[in-house]
């Protein structure tokens, strides 16, 4: 009877579990590529240097000197003045989007130093309602360029977003007009404002404070502009160029300044800061 048991295999090896989240396929090269790997390169693909998208804390950490950022005006808080209603009431997805992104708002602000140099910096985060601008985050924006004047050093602001919020209809809308005034003060001032655009920059973020840069920058492959290719090539019945709305297009094409990778964006923006608004000279 022995010779219809099946034997055990001694030399079969087990069968090793490997925790979840360890791996990440990169969106662009499609590589699998160690998380940790990816953590170490400030969130780049090592493989094909594929920016993945960051939180504006994450961002912050990489952008500020340690230590040096204090934000401002944190308790300002979204309400619901239409009273909008689509798949859920708009008081219910602010609150779902406040504890999934652990962020009170799509933006916040505050002072900080790069290199040493005193900065006010404005950051957007895409996790919360895709980075919408209604009027809390137009009242931030504004607040910052307020803030950059006030204590004449560099307003920095950080891009990330689908655009106006349609919840909050015409006063989201208003926020453009709002900003851009902001900013023209700061030039005005003569106070450099350098704009920064992340992966995605779209609609009225775009028409209004992120374009508006004494200097503007992008990170690589950033895919920037007012409408998506998908509602262009509908509309105009063309199909777009390659790369079209990507930073290296609008690089190409005069809209932006420079494209620059992750790693090197801290020190390039101390180096403008330095060109533009040099410090006074001692003795």
């Amino acid at each position: 009877m022995a010779w219809f048991r099946r034997k055990k295999n001694v030399t079969q090896e087990k069968k090793v579990k490997i925790p979840e989240g360890l791996w990440v396929k990169c969106d662009n090269c499609k590589e699998i590529v160690y998380r940790k790997e990816i953590e170490k390169n400030r969130q780049v693909c090592p493989k094909c240097g594929y920016h993945f998208r960051i939180s504006s804390r994450q961002r912050l950490r990489m952008l500020s000197d340690d230590g040096s950022f204090v934000e401002l005006d944190a308790d300002l808080m979204t309400t619901d003045p239409l009273e909008f209603m689509d798949s859920m009431p708009y008081a219910e997805r602010i609150e779902e989007n406040r504890a999934k992104s652990g962020l009170s708002e799509a933006a916040l602000y505050g002072d900080a130093s790069i290199s040493g140099r005193p900065v006010v910096l404005a950051l957007m985060d895409f996790s919360f309602m895709g980075g919408s601008m209604g009027s809390v985050v137009g009242e931030k924006i504004s607040r910052a360029a307020e803030r950059a004047i006030e204590k004449k050093v560099p307003l920095i602001t950080i891009a990330a977003s689908g655009g106006a919020r349609m919840q909050e209809g015409m006063l989201s809308l208003m926020q453009m007009a709002k900003v851009s005034a902001s900013i023209g003060r700061l030039r005005e001032s003569e106070v450099l404002y350098i704009s920064v655009l992340a992966d995605p920059t779209f609609g009225g973020v775009t028409a209004s404070f992120a374009m508006l840069g004494d200097v503007i920058i992008a990170e690589p492959r950033s895919l920037v502009g007012f409408a998506g290719p998908r509602v262009i090539e509908q509309t105009i019945k063309q199909q777009l160029p390659d790369n079209f709305q990507r930073a290296e297009f609008l690089l190409e094409h005069g809209m932006i300044d420079l494209v620059v990778e992750r790693q090197a964006l801290k020190e390039t923006l101390a180096r403008l800061i330095h060109h533009f608004m040099p410090l006074p000279a001692v003795g």
